[in-house]
């Protein structure tokens, strides 16, 4: 027969509930429901969870979502209406600007996508040096679409920056 504890909250030896569980010699948390391992957590802090169907399991670090930016333009000059993950912007003249991230990525091989604001905008990224995305910013290129041209413009966009943090 399996031994079985039953307690409605677990405190630490300094009579702290606010702490946590030290786990100290044990490499590996599992979360388990219905027999069934849910959610593992190891030493260094990496997560996986099942996913929604049951049946997959989800990296947590993996799966986040690490930069993203709803930047605007006032008076010409881009500001953050919402952002994660980013330190601050530069104005590198009409249509052209950087995003400077708080926490650098882990090298130049990450996913962008992003939108313009406004059904009749696109917004093009660019590598800071060949094909080579740097590390700690990403340089956004804005542009109307005309009649049969694109001129860059100071518009709004919205960009998400998804791989490993450094």
């Amino acid at each position: 027969m399996a031994s079985e504890i039953k307690v409605d909250t677990i405190v630490n030896a300094g009579g702290d509930n606010d702490t946590g569980i030290d786990l100290a010699t044990n490499d590996q948390i599992l979360l388990k429901v219905a027999n069934a391992t849910r959610l593992t957590m190891n030493a260094t802090g990496q997560t996986t969870i099942v996913g929604e169907g049951g049946t997959t399991t989800t990296s947590v670090q993996q799966g986040l979502c690490k930069v993203f930016s709803y930047t605007v333009y006032s008076g010409g000059t881009p500001t953050s209406a919402d952002s994660f993950n980013v330190t601050s912007y530069d104005d590198n003249g009409t249509g052209n600007n950087d995003i400077n991230f708080t926490n650098n990525m882990g090298g130049s091989s990450y996913v962008l996508s992003g939108m313009g604001n406004y059904n009749t905008r696109v917004v093009a990224f660019r590598p800071t040096s060949g094909n080579t995305l740097d590390s700690g910013f990403i340089n956004i290129y804005n542009y109307d679409i005309g009649v049969g041209a694109l001129s860059q413009a100071d518009n709004g966009h919205c960009v998400s920056v998804d791989g490993d943090l450094a």
